[in-house]
């Protein structure tokens, strides 16, 4: 049995580091936090040195907190986020263009020609959301200089030297083959990005060089994008369950096997992670706004934090009337319309600050239901539960929600750094090429298990409601 591994997950707005143990599992942690900018037109910026600050400071927290050595590290990534950069310095070129960015919208509106064969090949839509469109806007705009690719690739460079990506960050770029698991010359050609230097894509159990950035020389055997390493920490490694992460945005992912599928109900269909040359797939659905809509929320006055959630729901029986539909960012899967802005309506002078958020609740765990319905209709099969973890799992009033609204059993990861704990298991495999999948995932056990408390007539009314919100932002100007 190999030793502890240090697993650092490198998020939106903060780093959260993790030393694992096999035996005795969490012996250290660490954090840092990050900022992105929000700016006017759908921009979304931060600095990249902040994360390459924020990887190392809470790599270094975790490990002092554990006070015994580690025998390698895992790197999970934002998966969507650019910048260019100087391959020769390392220096970054750029800001990086966190994936809630809008910017690129108006060259994908030039592309939309493109549209189906790119997400026949890639799997993706054609949307702002994934990394081409943003890449080749920093071309566009920015700068000729250097390389253009996700932040993962800059972070690994400044790590180890390194020039590598991960199949499955790959896939979030809208260049990846989704069949072969190799660049696609068609893609490339249609963002005009057929010049550019690219990564090489590697399984994400290996072994990509060494750092000294955490104290002692380390190697980095493993690399993954973090919903899909989310998705194998909850054991979801067998087609027909799904996880979702509640984190600033919310992510479903449904395991589907070796075989890529092309979602017929607007999903993204993608690389679950390449182990040992061997692809699994996965169907993936995101709700831009979770817990950047309770952030909003909070800058208002409505609450004074995430932890605010459940006493203030709690004042309030239901909504009492209010329906939001928190596309504060845009309505992502399963209807793409990234240009769309927030609802909130049924407002009356006796709305308080309770009936906000118990609508807000609602209105995450309806997108959330879309997307498992979507999966489902791909599937062939509804799903039996669904796995969870992120901050917003906290949230008791938030989980409940989710179980009433889903009509089955929402099962609370008993960790919420799920992410890290994910990235910890393919650093293992990594390091260890004997051990095999089902060794290195630890078995699954929900810290809670939320049923579902009303009947399903209840649940199609409530989410009648959402879905009509949802029908009047779709059908008023765009």
């Amino acid at each position: 049995m190999t030793g502890p591994v240090l697993a650092v997950d490198q998020g939106t707005s903060g780093t959260k580091a993790l030393v694992i143990c096999p035996r005795r599992g969490v012996i250290g942690s660490g954090s840092a936090p990050v900022r992105p900018r929000y700016l006017p037109g759908g921009r979304v910026e931060v600095d990249p040195r902040e994360l390459l600050t924020s990887v190392v400071t809470a790599g270094r927290q975790a490990l002092a907190g554990a006070g015994e050595p580690v025998v390698a590290v895992g790197l999970a990534n934002q998966g969507e986020t650019v910048l260019a950069w100087d391959p020769a310095t390392g220096e970054p070129l750029t800001d990086a263009i966190v994936w809630q960015d809008r910017r690129a919208e108006p060259l994908c509106a030039e592309l939309e020609p493109h549209a189906k064969a790119l997400r026949d090949r890639t799997g993706l839509p054609l949307d702002p959301y994934f990394a081409a469109p943003k890449m080749a806007w920093i071309r566009r705009h920015l700068t000729a200089d250097g390389v253009v690719t996700t932040s993962d690739v800059w972070l690994v460079h400044r790590l180890t030297g390194a020039f590598v990506t991960d199949a499955a960050t790959a896939g979030r770029t809208q260049l990846l083959d989704l069949d072969t698991v190799a660049w696609s010359d068609e893609a490339l050609a249609v963002f005009g990005l057929a010049d550019e230097r690219l990564p090489e894509v590697v399984d994400a159990d290996t072994l990509t060089g060494t750092t000294s950035a955490f104290g002692p020389e380390l190697p980095l055997t493993g690399l993954l994008v973090d919903q899909q390493a989310a998705l194998l920490a909850q054991s979801v490694t067998e087609p027909g369950v799904a996880k979702c992460t509640y984190g600033t945005g919310a992510f479903l992912l449904a395991q589907t096997g070796p075989l890529p599928r092309r979602s017929g109900s607007g999903l993204v269909g993608c690389v679950a992670w390449r182990l040992a040359g061997r692809t699994s797939y996965c169907l993936d659905g995101q709700v831009y706004t979770a817990a950047s809509a309770v952030r909003w929320l909070t800058d208002l006055g409505v609450l004074s934090g995430a932890e605010d959630i459940d006493p203030v729901g709690a004042s309030v029986p239901d909504a009492g009337g209010v329906t939001f539909v928190p596309a504060l960012a845009g309505l992502a899967a399963p209807w793409w319309r990234g240009d769309l802005r927030g609802s909130v309506t049924g407002l009356g002078l006796d709305t308080t600050a309770g009936h906000l958020v118990r609508a807000l609740c609602d209105g995450i765990a309806a997108q959330v239901v879309e997307l498992a319905d979507a999966a489902a209709a791909d599937l062939g099969a509804p799903l039996s539960a669904l796995r969870v973890d992120g901050g917003l799992t906290r949230s008791a009033l938030l989980m409940q929600t989710q179980a009433d609204l889903l009509q089955i059993p929402v099962e609370v990861s008993a960790l919420p750094d799920a992410t890290a704990l994910g990235v910890g298991v393919v650093a293992r495999l990594g390091h260890d090429s004997g051990l095999a999948l089902g060794e290195a995932v630890p078995p699954w056990r929900p810290s809670a298990v939320y049923e579902p408390r009303i009947g399903p007539e209840r649940a199609a009314e409530r989410l009648g409601r959402f879905r009509a919100a949802v029908s009047a932002l779709l059908d008023g100007p765009a």
